[in-house]
């Protein structure tokens, strides 16, 4: 029985050790049979895994349960910081400001601005200002539009200063948190230069030419996404580092209230304004006056030449018209005249008939 036992053993162990040959050569002989492609699909399956796992660890630990490490053991949290306050200071936050401000020194503010910005190291991205060549309202109206790139630890200050200077009508404050976005640019980025340190490694091990041209194909599409992937990256750096401040500057004569106004200061307020614009509307007709006198002393003098005219006109057409009646009344005089002398001479002839006939 015992004699039988070890034979069984003996048997089993040549069995084991046979299927382990077995699948060792034929793993040996699979991995031979591997091209380039397989190997650059499975670095970069490995690399991009590599690079999910660094990034999720630098930004704090995300997946992973809270008091462990990333082997699993317990770790005393006592004194790490709290998530929280480390998740705010990660975090990649675009602010966009909005204000409409009203100023009567249009030229002061102006200027203050380009110099605040200056001086907190902020720059202008675009500038549109209408200087006022038209009228509104009895006055010639400027303004200016203003896209500002500002430190975003200055930004405050920025507001605060723009307010102090200026009567602030509108102001609004938007907030966009890109930060997973920005996280996923990271970790493709760092996935990608994996995958090309790998691929210039498998460059100089390759001796076949097509094997050189895949790896250079592949080589060439990597290096254009990390390119893209980079300029993502400091887009997104710009536009987290320096807050954009859209700011309208209006020039006006009177300030307008930011504060609700009771009835009384309403009634006020409106018939000042309905005397203000009386006053207004009387110089600004003088004004027009005394502008467009060169006009009106050529049209003063196209209707008198006008009117002498049509005068010369009518007495012609008078004088015209009396000596037509004139020469009518002659016509019938000479006319009645003839019927007359008819008249007289028939009338003689019939009584030298009448004399004859006797």
């Amino acid at each position: 029985m015992k004699k039988r036992n070890f034979e069984t053993k003996i048997i089993t162990g040549l069995l084991t050790a046979g299927m382990i040959l077995s699948l060792t050569a034929c793993g040996s002989s699979s991995n031979d049979s591997y091209g380039i492609s397989d190997l650059m699909d499975a670095d970069y399956a490995v690399a991009s895994k590599e690079a999910a796992a660094s990034e999720v660890s630098a930004e704090g630990g995300f997946g992973m349960t809270e008091g462990y490490d990333s082997a699993g053991n317990a770790q005393d949290t006592s004194t790490t910081v709290p998530e929280e306050t480390a998740a705010t200071a990660d975090r990649k936050l675009i602010k966009t400001v909005n204000m409409d401000v009203e100023t009567r020194e249009y030229d002061k503010l102006l200027s203050a601005v380009e110099n605040k910005v200056t001086e907190l190291g902020g720059y202008i991205e675009s500038l549109d200002a209408y200087n006022g060549s038209t009228y509104y309202s009895y006055r010639s109206t400027r303004n200016a539009n203003l896209t500002i790139r500002i430190p975003k630890d200055r930004l405050e200050e920025f507001q605060n200063t723009v307010s102090e200077l200026g009567n602030v009508t509108s102001r609004s404050e938007n907030v966009q948190d890109v930060t997973l976005t920005y996280v996923d640019l990271q970790s493709h980025r760092d996935a990608l230069q994996t995958e090309q340190e790998r691929l210039l490694q498998l460059l100089e091990q390759a001796e076949s030419i097509e094997d050189i041209i895949t790896i250079e194909q592949r080589l060439s599409d990597v290096r254009y996404q990390l390119e893209s992937m980079e300029s993502q990256l400091r887009s997104y750096d710009n536009q987290v580092d320096y807050s954009t401040v859209y700011l309208y500057i209006d020039e006006v004569e009177v300030y307008t209230p930011v504060e609700e106004e009771t009835t009384w200061e309403r009634i006020s307020a409106g018939f000042m304004d309905s005397l203000k614009s009386i006053g207004e509307g009387i110089k600004e007709a003088a004004i027009w006056f005394v502008i467009h006198i060169p006009y009106l002393m050529i049209w003063a003098i196209v209707i008198v030449i006008i009117v002498l005219i049509l005068k010369k006109i009518k007495k012609r057409t008078k004088r015209i018209r009396a000596e037509e009646q004139k020469k009518f009344a002659e016509e019938e005089a000479r006319m009645q005249k003839t019927l007359q002398n008819t008249a007289e001479n028939t009338a003689e002839n019939a009584v030298a008939t009448q004399n004859s006939n006797e």
